[in-house]
């Protein structure tokens, strides 16, 4: 039978045992939300409550010039800035622990974005050059920071408003708002380099202005959003050959709204159950339901939004949507319904002068 002494020195070291091999509580994960504010020059960071959608100002962060779009690196530590009244991109260093920004440099690459996205090495950062009529690639260094000669340097046709890449990283589509056509580019990430796919475009009807396009998360289907023609178009898309082919186009406006309108922005849950589509004038989201066996869409109605809602996000889990009223410089919260994909009205908060773009990061571990 063991003394209580002996008992307390062998339960203190059993205790010392363990906690040396104890497994480290995990950091809880954390989500933030980045709002670029044009005319204030500056970036907003939010935290987001992941039960109730609640927003938190983290902060406000200068920048160098005025900034449009935002993109991240696929490993959420940097964050790149267009800053287009300067034809530049600036690098900015993110901190996991609370999404924090650092400035990591400017780099001029006479490019004025309208849209930017980093491919999924992290190795180049894609470009569509609105007002210039072209798209370009440009390397990512190893710091992060941006290298300022394109390695690809493609005119386009009128007004390039987005340039998005395929899920297999193996193909590259830039929406011509200006002129009725989505351009398709076979993409080697390896050498940042595109070449005209064959076909090398896919048509839209006249005045559509496609600006925006998002793919399904699931299924071979994407869906471009139409800045003149106030419309969505749901598209099939070949996987293996990297091209689209219209399936169904239908309005984001209600039959008796007659007042000027123009769509900004579009994107869909994560589950890839419902798309959404913003309307600047109508200043509302319009909501569909994905079929996701043909890819059809049946409308969901439209939800108000502050003014001008050029931007918005949908969080990762699909729970939550923010919507930056450009006009009100106001950024508003609104919860899915995952059963029938409507929003519900959440909080307004305020953010700089003319918020351009709204960007959803799950911080890194």
């Amino acid at each position: 039978m063991k003394t209580p002494a002996l008992f307390n020195l062998t339960r203190i070291a059993v205790l010392a045992f363990c906690a040396t091999f104890a497994v480290p509580t995990a950091r809880a994960e954390r989500t933030v939300v980045y709002v670029s504010n044009g005319g204030s020059k500056s970036i907003s960071i939010f935290d987001i409550n992941p039960a109730s959608g609640d927003l938190t100002v983290r902060g406000t962060v200068a920048l160098d010039d005025s900034p449009g779009p935002l993109a991240i690196s696929p490993d959420r530590k940097f964050l790149y800035a267009a800053l287009r009244q300067g034809k530049s991109v600036q690098t900015l260093r993110v901190n996991a622990a609370d999404g924090s920004l650092t400035a990591a440099g400017t780099v001029v690459i006479n490019v004025n974005p309208a849209y930017l996205i980093a491919d999924r090495t992290g190795r180049n950062l894609l470009a569509a050059d609105y007002g210039g009529d072209r798209v370009t690639v440009h390397r990512i260094q190893a710091d992060g920071t941006v290298d300022a000669t394109p390695v690809s340097d493609i005119a386009t046709g009128r007004n390039p408003h987005s340039i998005r890449i395929d899920p297999a990283n193996r193909f590259v589509f830039a929406p011509l708002c200006g002129a009725d056509k989505v351009l398709q580019f076979r993409f080697d990430p390896a050498t940042g380099k595109l070449d005209p796919n064959e076909p090398a475009e896919a048509g839209f009807q006249p005045v559509d202005g496609p600006r925006h396009m998002a793919f399904h998360p699931k299924k071979d289907f994407a869906y471009v959003v139409n800045e003149k023609s106030s419309s969505v178009t749901a598209l099939k898309y070949d996987a293996g050959k990297g091209t689209l082919a219209p399936l169904q186009t239908l309005p984001t406006l209600p039959k008796d709204f007659t007042t000027k309108n123009s769509c900004a922005d579009i994107h869909i849950t994560p589950d890839g159950k419902y798309v959404y589509a913003s309307n600047r004038g109508h200043d509302s989201l319009a909501g569909y339901a994905i079929d996701q066996s043909t890819g059809k869409l049946t409308p969901l109605g439209q939800t108000a939004t502050e003014k001008t809602p050029r931007s918005f996000a949908i969080d990762p889990t699909g729970k939550f949507i923010f919507a930056a009223g450009q006009g009100s410089h106001r950024l508003a919260s609104y919860r899915i319904d995952a059963t029938t994909g409507a929003l519900q009205a959440l909080k307004t908060h305020d953010t700089g002068q003319g918020p351009a773009w709204v960007l959803v990061v799950r911080l890194p571990e």
